[in-house]
């Protein structure tokens, strides 16, 4: 999906996850995301909803592009990866938190 898509999801209050490291999340990230990195995913599966959008982001669409593999094996369903990432989001203009 692209971060116009995204942005929209995040604005009605979807599920925002973002799987960099925490010294790249704390540089900038997507407003209400919630920081899980991508190392640490298989084994914080718990913390990850069952029930609603998942909407992946990283920074450029790789590492995103894992988690939603993980997520999807472990059985989560609307797996959304995010495509260029928040390289994609700031160059689009879109606001970032810190």
């Amino acid at each position: 999906m692209n971060v116009q898509d995204l942005h929209a999801a995040q604005q009605a209050g979807e599920f925002v996850l973002d799987v960099r490291t925490p010294a790249e999340f704390t540089e900038g990230h997507v407003q209400g995301a919630r920081l899980l990195p991508l190392q640490e995913l298989p084994a914080r599966l718990n913390e990850v909803p069952k029930d609603r959008k998942i909407y992946v982001i990283c920074r450029s669409g790789n590492r995103s592009a894992q988690a939603s593999q993980i997520l999807a094996d472990a059985g989560r369903r609307n797996v959304f990866n995010v495509d260029g990432g928040m390289n994609a989001w700031t160059a689009a203009g879109l606001p970032t938190t810190r």
